[in-house]
């Protein structure tokens, strides 16, 4: 038995009817750029995460990097993130001019308020909080923290489209929430997009215009803007993704339950979302001190893995002008050459899901 480690085909044709059928509709439509799709993708989004504004733009990074942008964040200003993040996080923030600040996590992938505490300084402007793998951060520490201390409090959702903290929504306790709908998400469409969550409407209106070349209305530009716009076809494909959101994610959480029940082996550590916490499961990332090996031991057998993600930020050849160095970050260090992400999908059945857990299971070290 081949078992990739994801596969977005079973997702689509769950629902190949509907995305068929939108996809005709705005192809006949004749307008395909910040049309009814978006608008109706952003209200419906909005009101999925419990009020507020999306804007949608044009991938996840772009989120960031307009978010950073319309809040404040420039030249001579520094932003705590996460060791543990991916890339694209780390470039909004020097795209904007400002300087990255790396923060160790905790052991379940997080950030945490006592890691920021320990890296800030008189420049530090922001916080930026990535709730990875689909596992939410406990915020109310760092809401409290980035409160006391009057800095902007952004999340990276890009990977917890739904995971929520007592009952709120992931992207909703800062300042601005990003997402991406990258197709590998579980709230994913069929290209690049992305959007950004804010609460206050000036707020919104400003990035709804920076977004698209900083017009407020046609051929008037009221800023020096970007194009960075959620098309049409990604909207309104979004929109039926979004009606089986929920779906999607039990479905998710249904397998990593029966990862989480029945792989027992005592060189692996599973997954443990933080209590209170509701986690949509993007990715089942375990830890293994010999992660290497026992993806060879997988692949044998015909089991596909991932690494999410195997070189920190801190250390690519983008941020080595940072200074940052090896041994800096030592847990963060440590997850990039331990984690290995389980095949894990929607539409993945209990018979490929078992073969992962016998050839897991039956693996030892080679000593």
């Amino acid at each position: 038995m081949q078992i990739a480690c994801n596969r977005l085909d079973r997702l689509f044709a769950m629902h190949q009817t509907e995305y068929e059928k939108k996809a005709v509709e705005v192809l006949r439509s004749g307008y395909y750029i910040m049309g009814k799709e978006t608008a109706a993708f952003e209200r419906e989004f909005a009101a999925f995460l419990g009020g507020g504004f999306v804007i949608g733009v044009g991938c996840g990074l772009d989120a960031i990097r307009i978010a950073l942008h319309v809040l404040g964040v420039g030249a001579g200003d520094e932003v705590v993130i996460q060791g543990n993040t991916f890339i694209a996080a780390v470039l909004a923030i020097l795209q904007n001019g400002a300087t990255p600040v790396f923060a160790e996590p905790d052991d379940g992938f997080s950030l945490f308020a006592g890691s920021i505490k320990k890296v800030l300084t008189e420049k530090t402007k922001a916080v930026i909080v990535t709730h990875l793998y689909g596992m939410m951060t406990p915020m109310a520490p760092i809401v409290a923290l980035c409160r006391e201390r009057g800095l902007l409090l952004l999340e990276d959702a890009a990977q917890a489209h739904g995971a929520a903290d007592g009952g709120k929504k992931a992207g909703t306790f800062g300042d601005a929430g990003c997402f991406s709908f990258y197709p590998t998400k579980n709230l994913g469409g069929f290209g690049d997009g992305g959007a950004i969550f804010v609460r206050d409407p000036v707020l919104a209106q400003t990035m709804q215009t920076y977004k698209n070349y900083g017009s407020d209305h046609k051929y008037h530009y009221a800023m020096a803007g970007i194009n960075s716009r959620l098309d049409e076809m990604q909207a309104g494909l979004l929109r039926v993704r979004l009606r089986h959101l929920d779906e999607i994610n039990a479905d998710k959480a249904a397998a990593a339950d029966h990862y989480t029940a029945n792989l027992q082996n005592p060189y692996v550590v599973k997954p443990v979302p933080a209590k209170g916490t509701d986690c949509v499961w993007h990715q089942y990332v375990i830890r293994c001190e010999t992660r290497d090996e026992l993806a060879a031991h997988l692949r044998e057998k015909g089991i596909s893995t991932d690494i999410h993600y195997p070189v920190p930020p801190h250390l690519s050849d983008a941020c080595r002008f940072l200074g940052v160095k090896k041994g800096d970050l030592p847990l963060t260090e440590r997850l990039a050459e331990t984690v290995l992400s389980l095949p894990l999908y929607v539409g993945i059945s209990r018979e490929e899901q078992d073969e992962v857990i016998r050839a897991i299971n039956g693996y030892r070290p080679v000593q």
